[in-house]
């Protein structure tokens, strides 16, 4: 089988070249980060397999790669790119990737917590503006976060929360435990937490789920952090809490469109604290997620 990576950042090509064994499912390797759908047959030719790290491949594009046989995409949230229910039906196999960068991740959130404590950004923005700026911060140690799913990443940023002396909620739609984590419905989590930690996979039942209505039960001053899925949050009510006070931070890495389009309205608020989609960027988590997906193509080609 002939495998494309078809949207390849210099960083994941060059590991991808590193970690390509003799042997494996012939790759090529498309170094074109900014490829549209639309060139997704002309670049994938007559492979019968897909890397895809953050290109939306739409079924009826789908449909023009006739040999099109499995997408191995880079992470755990392919709805965001594509529906794998509607290319099952047109005879392509998703595949995805999951725990290659559980501790990255975990510790992005982790920052982005304690930034938006502290309240970095706007003392770096005043800054760098000519004013000595001061602003009064929230002491994080024996405060309540509230992980909401509860996955590896969750597991990992329970563990550093745990350090940093936080009292630690989680809701997870399955039944699950963990030490030192309370395990609570989701309106308590929401009600007592004052830090949210999103950590769940975007599907039907998640979109949307921190909403208006939820938002409102959430304490006064509430921090939030998503560094899972932005189209979770209804981001206009978000704006709306952040705006109003309700919300004292964001600490955010995904949104609802990416990139975020020039003067989205998140730019103009001085208490978010913005990532761009890359808190599994590191080259532990890099190498995990690579080697992951050519076990993927091993597998799926007979030669695992």
């Amino acid at each position: 089988m002939k495998v494309v990576f078809i949207d390849a950042n210099p960083t994941l090509s060059a590991v991808a070249e590193r970690l390509h064994r003799p042997g494996d499912p012939d790759l090529t390797i498309n170094r074109q980060p900014d490829i549209t759908p639309e060139q997704i047959p002309a670049a994938l030719g007559d492979a019968q397999i897909a890397i895809i790290d953050h290109t939306r491949l739409p079924t009826d594009i789908a449909r023009r790669c006739k040999n099109l046989k499995h997408v191995v995409f880079l992470g755990t949230g392919p709805q965001s790119y594509m529906s794998p229910q509607e290319l099952a039906q047109i005879g392509v196999q998703v595949h995805i990737i999951k725990g290659y960068g559980d501790v990255a991740v975990a510790e992005c959130a982790f920052a982005l917590m304690w930034a938006a404590a502290r309240g970095f950004t706007k003392m770096d923005r005043g800054m760098r503006a000519g004013n000595w700026l001061r602003t009064d911060a929230v002491q994080l140690t024996g405060k309540t976060v509230g992980l909401v799913g509860f996955g590896g990443i969750a597991a990992e940023m329970a563990r550093l929360a745990q350090g940093a002396g936080m009292r630690v909620l989680a809701w997870n739609r399955s039944k699950k435990s963990h030490p030192g984590v309370t395990f609570v419905e989701l309106d308590e989590l929401l009600a007592q937490s004052h830090v949210v930690s999103l950590h769940l996979l975007l599907d039907d039942q998640t979109r949307g789920l921190i909403s208006a209505r939820r938002i409102a039960q959430m304490r006064d001053g509430v921090i939030l952090v998503n560094t899972a899925r932005g189209a979770i949050v209804d981001e206009a009510a978000m704006i709306d809490a952040l705006k109003s006070g309700k919300m004292r931070h964001a600490g955010l890495d995904v949104y609802a469109v990416e990139p975020m389009t020039a003067g989205h309205p998140l730019y103009e608020l001085d208490n978010v604290t913005l990532s761009a989609h890359s808190a599994f960027r590191t080259p532990q988590a890099s190498d995990n997620l690579i080697e992951a997906a050519f076990d993927h193509c091993r597998r799926v080609s007979g030669k695992a």
